[in-house]
C-alpha cells in the first residue's frame, strides 16, 4: 500500500492540528498554576461532550479496529455484541455507579477501594493496575499500532512504534487530561468520519457501484452466516462467543471491570463538572457505542466478498484500506492513528495519576502541587518508555494480542468486579473479603482453566465472578467488621436521573433490543 502525496499531507496535516489543539486547550490564566486537580482531573470541569468523546477514543484503538475487523470477518457479526453490550453496561454505570464515586469526590479507583475497605486493598489493586497498563495494554496498542501503520506507510514497524510513543506523549505531557479530554472530539470525529468513509466505498464496491444499501443486501445475502448475534454449539466459534452467555453470563463482568472500574476508562467521568455532565457523557458515549460496529466489524464483514483469500482475519482491515482512493487513504490512516495515540495518551495519564496519586502523595502529603504535577509528567515518560522497550519481547512472536490481553486480564477481573459491587452496595463486605476475592479470583481462574480447558472464556469468568462473590461474603462474615469513616453509603446517595438521560437511555434499550430481534 502506497500513500499518495495528498494522503501525507492530510496525515501530517492532522498531527500538526491535533498537537496544536492540544497545547491551546491546555494553557492557564496568568499568574496560575497546573495543581493536582488540573493535571489529572482537568480542573473538575469536563462537559458531557468531551467526557463521551474521550471515552469512546480511549476506548478504542488498533486492538479494536484491527482485531475486531478480524473477529468480523472470520466469525460474523457476533462479535458486534462486545460494543453494543458495552452500550447497556454504560447505561448501568452512570446510573448507580457514577453517583458513588462522585458523591465521595475520588480521583482513583484505588483511591476509592481505600476509603471503602482500607489501604492493603488500595495498595494491591494500584500496583496491579499499573503493571496491567504497562504491560498489557500500552504494549499491545504500540505494537498493533506500529503493525497496522508499518503496513500502511511502509516504515519499519520499531520506527513505527517510537513515533507513537513519542507523538502521543509528547502532545498530552504538558497539559494532562485536559489536553486527553478536549482533543477527544476531533479524534473520534475523525475516527467516525473515516470509518464511515471506508464502510461506505467498501460496500460500494461490493455493489458494482449500485449504493451503500445494494452492498449491504448483497452481503447479506452472500454471507448469511455472518449476520447471526448468537452462536449455535456447533459454530466453530462458539467458544470465544458462547450464545446466549453473551447476553446473561460473563461478558457482563467483562463490561462492568472495564467500563465502570477501569481508571483510563472512568477518569474521564470523574473529571466531569457535575454528576449531570457525567451521565450525559456516558449516555453520549452509549449511543457512540451503537454506531462502532460500523466503524469496526463491517469493514471485516466486506473483506468476506471482496478479499475472500487473504488468509489471515487480522489482514481485512488493511485490505479494505488498500481499495481507497487518495485522499480518503490518508483521511482513513489518520483515523486509524487518532485511534491509536488517544488511546496511548489516556493510558499514560492514568498511569501517572494513579502512580503520582495512589504511591507518591499518599505517603508524603508534603508535597507541594507543582511537585506532584511534575512527578506525574516524569511517570508518563518512564511508563512509555518502559512500554516501548517490552513491546517487542511481550509480543513479537503472540499471534493474537487481543487475546493476550482477554487472558491476563480476565484472571483478575471476576474479583475486581465481586469487590467494588459488594462495596458499593452491601455495608457488611470488608477488607479481609476483598483480598479474598482478588486473590481468590486469580487462583480460581487458573484452576478452571486447566481443569476444564472446554470452558468458554465468557463462562469462565462469570462462574469465577459467582465464586469470588460467595468466598468474599463468607470471609467478610467470618472476620471481624472494621467499618470505614470515609465510606460513602449507598443510602445517601441519590440515584435519581433527568429526564435527559431517561429518555437517552430507553433509546440506547430499544435499539439494541432491534438490533438483536433483527440479527438473532
Amino acid at each position: 500500500m502506497m500513500l499518495s502525496i495528498l494522503d501525507v499531507v492530510i496525515v501530517l496535516a492532522y498531527l500538526a492540528g491535533i498537537f496544536l489543539l492540544a497545547q491551546w486547550v491546555s494553557r492557564e490564566k496568568a499568574g496560575h498554576h497546573k495543581d493536582a486537580k488540573d493535571y489529572f482531573l482537568a480542573s473538575k470541569a469536563l462537559p458531557w461532550w468531551a467526557i463521551g468523546a474521550s471515552l469512546i477514543a480511549a476506548n478504542i484503538s488498533a486492538e479494536q479496529i484491527i482485531g475486531m475487523s478480524g473477529s468480523g470477518y472470520a466469525m460474523g457479526l457476533a462479535i458486534a455484541s462486545y460494543e453494543w453490550m458495552s452500550a447497556a453496561t454504560l447505561l448501568i454505570v452512570g446510573k448507580w455507579f457514577l453517583p458513588v464515586f462522585l458523591r465521595g469526590g475520588i480521583y482513583t479507583m484505588p483511591q476509592f477501594l481505600e476509603r471503602r475497605y482500607g489501604g492493603r486493598i488500595r495498595t494491591l489493586m494500584a500496583v496491579f493496575w499499573l503493571g496491567l497498563y504497562v504491560f498489557v495494554n500500552l504494549t499491545s496498542v504500540l505494537w498493533l499500532g506500529s503493525l497496522a501503520i508499518a503496513y500502511v506507510a511502509g516504515i519499519d514497524q520499531m520506527i513505527a512504534l517510537v513515533a507513537l510513543a513519542v507523538f502521543a506523549l509528547a502532545y498530552q505531557l504538558y497539559g494532562g487530561l485536559k489536553a486527553v479530554a478536549l482533543t477527544d472530539i476531533v479524534q473520534v470525529t475523525l475516527l467516525v468520519l473515516g470509518g464511515l468513509l471506508l464502510a461506505g466505498i467498501a460496500l460500494d464496491r461490493i455493489s458494482d457501484g449500485a449504493g451503500v444499501w445494494a452492498g449491504f443486501q448483497r452481503l447479506r445475502a452472500e454471507a448469511p452466516g455472518h449476520f447471526h448475534m448468537i452462536l449455535s454449539p456447533d459454530n466453530p466459534f462458539y467458544k470465544d462467543l458462547p450464545g446466549i452467555s453473551v447476553l446473561i453470563g460473563g461478558m457482563w463482568i467483562m463490561n462492568f471491570s472495564y467500563w465502570g472500574f477501569n481508571q483510563y476508562i472512568i477518569q474521564r467521568a470523574l473529571a466531569a463538572k457535575n454528576i449531570g455532565e457525567a451521565q450525559k457523557g456516558v449516555l453520549f458515549a452509549a449511543f457512540l457505542k451503537l454506531l462502532m460496529p460500523v466503524i469496526v466489524v463491517l469493514p471485516g464483514l466486506a473483506a468476506v466478498l471482496l478479499a475472500p483469500d487473504i488468509g489471515r482475519p487480522d489482514a481485512a482491515y488493511p485490505m479494505m484500506m488498500s481499495l481507497l482512493p487518495a485522499g480518503a487513504l490518508g483521511l482513513v490512516f489518520a483515523a486509524l492513528i487518532a485511534a491509536i495515540v488517544s488511546s496511548l495518551a489516556s493510558m499514560t495519564n492514568s498511569i501517572s495519576t494513579i502512580f503520582t496519586l495512589d504511591f507518591y502523595q499518599r505517603h508524603d502529603q508534603g508535597h507541594d502541587q507543582g511537585r506532584i504535577v511534575r512527578t506525574g509528567r516524569i511517570v508518563a515518560a518512564v511508563a512509555m518508555l518502559v512500554a516501548v522497550l517490552a513491546a517487542r519481547p511481550l509480543l513479537g512472536s503472540f499471534d493474537q494480542a487481543f487475546q493476550y490481553i482477554q487472558e491476563y486480564t480476565g484472571f483478575f477481573t471476576p474479583g475486581i468486579v465481586a469487590i467494588f459491587l459488594l462495596g458499593l452496595f452491601w455495608k457488611r463486605a470488608n477488607e479481609a473479603g476483598a483480598l479474598a476475592a482478588a486473590i481468590g479470583s486469580f487462583a480460581l481462574s487458573i484452576v478452571l482453566k486447566l481443569a476444564w480447558p472446554s470452558l468458554p472464556f465468557i463462562d469462565r469468568v462469570g462462574l469465577v465472578f459467582l465464586l469470588a462473590v460467595a468466598l468474599a461474603m463468607i470471609v467478610s462474615l467470618v472476620a471481624s467488621h472494621m467499618p470505614r469513616k470515609q465510606v460513602v453509603r449507598p443510602a445517601e446517595v441519590d440515584y435519581r436521573t433527568d429526564a435527559t438521560f431517561n429518555i437517552g437511555a430507553l433509546a440506547v434499550i430499544a435499539i439494541l433490543v432491534a438490533l438483536y430481534a433483527l440479527f438473532w
